[in-house]
């Protein structure tokens, strides 16, 4: 899986890649855009069409903001990182966002504590840690009465 593939699987927004080469040969650019470059530049090449290109990369259109997500009372507006239950605002931490923004996400799945590690913290985390638990404590709180968060026993978590 090329970098590119991989950044855009994992939802984050997507890079623009300007190829710098000296590989000037038709089958090589083809190439290089064909593996997700957005623009390719060969060498030599002049600063000033360098500038231009990068420029015009930059004037692309960004990606739409990320959907509402919706399930059982709860609401998420990613791009505003506004959360409510019932219509009444609930204040998150990032992480209990992160972790609320999954299950969401997950549409009705569950979702194993080791997913939740991987999306929602960095490589760096202790795979034997709590931390996941904790936070699901956090976020029930947080969400109030009835109970939403579900946890599916030996498996994960999941909103039905």
């Amino acid at each position: 899986m090329t970098t590119r593939r991989w950044i855009l699987a994992s939802g984050a927004q997507p890079p623009r890649i300007l190829m710098l080469t000296a590989a000037a040969g038709i089958r090589d650019r083809v190439a290089g855009l064909g593996l997700g470059a957005d623009d390719y530049l060969t060498k030599p090449f002049a600063f000033a069409e360098l500038s231009a290109r990068v420029h015009a990369l930059l004037r692309r259109a960004r990606p739409a903001a990320p959907p509402v997500l919706e399930r059982s009372g709860i609401r998420v507006d990613p791009a505003r990182r506004e959360v409510s239950r019932d219509g009444r605002p609930v204040a998150l931490a990032n992480k209990e966002l992160a972790v609320l923004t999954e299950l969401l996400r997950a549409d009705g799945a569950v979702v194993s504590a080791e997913q939740l590690l991987e999306k929602a913290w960095d490589e760096n985390i202790d795979p034997f840690t709590n931390v996941v638990r904790v936070t699901m404590m956090k976020l029930r709180r947080k969400l109030g009465d009835p109970p939403v968060v579900e946890t599916v026993a030996g498996a994960g978590y999941r909103l039905p």
